[in-house]
C-alpha cells in the first residue's frame, strides 16, 4: 500500500470528504443565489430543499461509520 494512503488514516480520509462536501454545498448556494435573481418565490424552497438534503446526506455519513466502528467493536469482542 502506497505510504501516502497509509499516512492519511481515516480522520484524515474523513476530513478531506467533510472539507468537498462543505465546498461544493457552498457552490450550490451560490450558483442557486444566482437563479434567485431570476426566479425568487421559489428558490427559497429550492434552498431549503438543497441544505436539508446536505443535512440527511452529513448524518447518513455518520450514521455508517458509527455502525462500522460499532461492528468492528462487535468484532473485537
Amino acid at each position: 500500500m502506497p505510504v501516502f494512503l497509509k499516512a492519511a488514516g481515516i480522520g484524515g480520509s474523513l476530513l478531506a470528504i467533510l472539507a468537498l462536501v462543505i465546498v461544493f454545498l457552498k457552490q450550490i448556494i451560490a450558483f442557486i443565489a444566482l437563479l434567485t435573481s431570476i426566479i425568487s418565490g421559489l428558490m427559497a424552497i429550492i434552498k431549503i430543499a438543497v441544505i436539508l438534503i446536505f443535512v440527511a446526506v452529513f448524518l447518513g455519513i455518520g450514521i455508517m461509520a458509527f455502525r462500522a466502528w460499532s461492528d468492528r467493536q462487535k468484532a473485537k469482542n
